[in-house]
């Protein structure tokens, strides 16, 4: 038994959830946006009870232990020598993209489908983009090279890389990095890479490869954002890091952020040291959970008619082929039958569901005897 209580049902309904509010007054179960229900690892709730109580909240600076405490989880967790001058702090992973966006001068690459903010960030940073479809092949999701190569354009400057994947779910291995990392080399990019959900790797044999670890040449080239929010849960405190080991890249996009960026706010830097120094207990007991629950719905799914998804790499978020359903907006026929899925269209591929499944077993088994429910009641037609 790992102590902690994955189990307990938390009310967020009425208050400040912005999961749960998008469907207030209504007998929907919000399994669309990525925050989990489960109540934060003991240590950053009582690192953040020590800073209240200090009762004075001005402007931060961050410090050396919570430094050290980030470097030192690099270390541990991938045997990535990062330096401390190489963190750039930042009050979001999605700021980091548009941050990226506007440091690097030239148009903007990306695979789809794709967390959305990859799709937005270039457009409100000025930025054209260009996208490639990801591919699939024996059910896997994998990199289309060719389609990548058609893709880009000459004044193309900046790769956008999710790893590991949302929506679909793939950790990347080292044999897909390095061609990415050929890619970027031989096409002059620098590649940015969204690596928040690297403490979310659920196949237990599988160990997170940060995409700057494979070689020097693709260090200097490199923005990697990471941040504790998913995996910790606690992602409405605010706080990310860009690390950026080449200085005049460092310099580019600390001159992008001036102005436009906040300070972090004092909450989300103690929650962050408290996170990866204290708290990687609960995170082994988490991965447990979630992959209970991913087993869970990989088995429902398939039994369900008009429905498929792949298996789970990481992250707690299931992507799922509703194209077989036959309705115009399988998100809205699963509203209509309560349970509230992401949009497809949101991560530029139609047809497509993204379920969360960071949430107590109760409400998972909930949602998905509503989904079966609502096919087994010949509604497949209806949306």
């Amino acid at each position: 038994m790992s102590g902690f209580d994955f189990d307990r049902v938390i009310d967020r309904r009425g208050g400040d959830s912005l999961k749960w509010n998008k469907y207030a007054g209504r007998d929907v179960l919000p399994l669309w946006v990525a925050d989990m229900d489960f109540s934060a690892p003991p240590p950053i709730i009582a690192a953040l009870e020590r800073r209240v109580a200090q009762g004075c909240f001005g402007y931060a600076q961050e410090w050396p232990s919570l430094y050290e405490a980030v470097l030192d989880n690099l270390r541990r967790e991938y045997g990535w020598q990062v330096e401390a001058d190489w963190l750039v702090w930042l009050p979001g992973l999605v700021t980091g993209l548009n941050v990226a966006c506007r440091a690097v001068d030239g148009d903007v690459l990306t695979a789809t489908p794709v967390y959305p903010p990859f799709l937005s960030a270039p457009r409100l940073s000025g930025r054209q983009l260009s996208t490639a479809a990801l591919c699939q092949a024996d059910g896997r999701w994998g990199w289309d090279f060719a389609a990548l190569e058609a893709a880009l354009t000459p004044g193309c400057r900046l790769l956008l890389l999710c790893h590991p994947h949302n929506p679909v779910g793939r950790a990347w291995d080292e044999s897909e990095l390095n061609q990415v990392v050929a890619f970027c080399k031989r096409h002059d990019l620098i590649v940015c890479s969204d690596e928040i959900h690297c403490g979310l790797l659920l196949d237990e044999h599988r160990q997170h490869l940060p995409l700057a670890m494979l070689d020097a040449a693709i260090a200097r080239r490199s923005i990697t954002l990471m941040a504790p929010s998913k995996t910790w849960n606690i992602p409405g405190l605010g706080c990310a890091f860009a690390v950026i080991p080449d200085a005049a890249l460092r310099r580019r996009f600390g001159g992008a952020m001036r102005g436009i960026v906040p300070h972090v706010n004092v909450l989300g830097l103690a929650a962050t040291e408290a996170a990866y120094r204290d708290c990687d207990d609960w995170r082994r007991a988490l991965l447990g959970v979630l992959r209970g629950n991913r087993d869970r719905v990989e088995a429902a799914i398939a039994g369900l008619p008009g429905l498929a998804m792949s298996h789970v790499e990481a992250t707690y978020l299931a992507w799922i082929d509703a194209r077989g359903l036959g309705v115009a907006d399988p998100a809205a026929f699963f509203e209509a039958a309560g349970v509230g899925l992401s949009s497809g269209v949101d991560f530029g591929l139609a047809g497509w569901v993204r379920l969360n499944f960071g949430c107590p077993s109760a409400t998972l088994a909930a949602a998905l005897e509503r989904m079966t429910a609502a096919l087994a009641g010949g509604r497949t037609l209806d949306a």
